[in-house]
């Protein structure tokens, strides 16, 4: 990704957020890839950087405040604002320092992945989802999911294997989280999710969120990457586990779609990353090249996204409370039980 992150500090249209009619989100720093200064990636110095960067960025802004609980999304509502929770969506850079999760915790961090797609001291990523690769969650990782527990952290899994989900869904004593995910049975991908796994989240007391991100995500019944075909995993996974249980993430970006995914392929190309992650075995299934994986018609950046999925709801018929369940109360009931 060192083409695309030529800076620590990427654009991002907070004003646009606030323009989403949104009171939260994750906001995983983007850069949390963490190759500005080390292009191998994840590594502590980097990630430090980045995160303050970021905080200081947000607090500097009119249009956004730093999450500190559920309070504050519920207060930045109230203030026509939008609440970022500090995210990371792995835990490499941690390496074998458990205390280094107090670090982030203490700078902000309030929701982590396990493993960003490769695997790492603690869990396996979804390069590795496979019968020979999957080790899912290692016993390290087990005093990592304490620790998180312990202090308030909530989990992610939509970079980890089949595997890791299983056993963090035995081991954690908090609800976790897909929050940026689609159903496998509806793209055969790995990013995608299986039912089993799917459900196993459900059983924490966790949610499931539907991702809207190219190239991860469309369904092999519409000819079209459409709005239409997003909103087909989000109805599968409703029925699989219940509306009170799902979401949406939509992991989308504001004009540079057409920029970050073709960089991030023209360093993948060929590789085993892009064949286990985007592609599939399964014929009609998995993106081949990079121009197909322009945003969703109707979903094309975060604004455009809420609005229309909004749309899309009323227009099928789902209640008011409904709607609001899935907008967001969903997902703030569960974070109350981990915050």
């Amino acid at each position: 990704m060192t083409d695309y992150f030529r800076q620590a500090r990427v654009e991002t249209s907070y004003e646009g957020l606030a323009e989403s009619n949104i009171d939260g989100t994750f906001d995983h720093l983007i850069n949390d890839y963490g190759t500005v200064r080390s292009p191998t990636g994840w590594q502590w110095d980097d990630t430090i950087y980045d995160l303050e960067l970021r905080l200081s960025d947000i607090a500097h802004q009119d249009h956004v405040t730093k999450c500190e609980g559920v309070d504050d999304i519920r207060s930045a509502h109230k203030e026509g604002k939008v609440a970022l929770v500090p995210s990371i969506e792995g835990t490499a850079m941690i390496e074998n320092e458990l205390d280094r999760i107090d670090i982030l915790y203490g700078l902000g961090i309030k929701m982590m992945g396990l493993a960003f797609d490769y695997s790492n001291y603690i869990a396996s990523g979804v390069i590795d989802n496979d019968e020979e690769r999957d080790r899912g969650l290692s016993t390290f990782g087990e005093s990592v999911i304490e620790r998180m527990n312990k202090l308030g952290v909530a989990i992610d899994l939509c970079h980890s294997t089949d595997q890791t989900a299983l056993d963090l869904c035995e081991v954690s004593d908090d609800p976790v989280f897909y929050n940026h995910i689609g159903a496998r049975e509806l793209w055969h991908t790995n990013r995608m999710k299986s039912d089993e796994c799917i459900q196993a989240v459900v059983d924490t007391g966790g949610v499931v969120a539907i991702t809207a991100a190219p190239p991860n995500i469309t369904s092999a019944e519409r000819e079209d990457h459409t709005i239409d075909a997003i909103m087909d995993h989000f109805e599968y996974i409703v029925d699989l586990v219940g509306i009170e249980n799902v979401a949406f993430g939509t992991d989308l970006l504001y004009g540079d779609d057409d920029q970050v995914y073709p960089s991030y392929f023209k360093e993948a190309e060929g590789s085993r990353k892009v064949e286990m992650i985007y592609n599939s075995p399964k014929e009609g299934h998995g993106f081949g090249s990079v121009e197909e994986m322009g945003a969703p018609k109707g979903m094309e950046n975060p604004t455009e996204a809420w609005h229309n999925i909004v749309r899309w709801l009323v227009k099928e018929g789902y209640s008011d409370e409904e709607i609001r369940m899935v907008l967001g109360e969903n997902i703030l009931d569960a974070l109350e039980e981990v915050w």
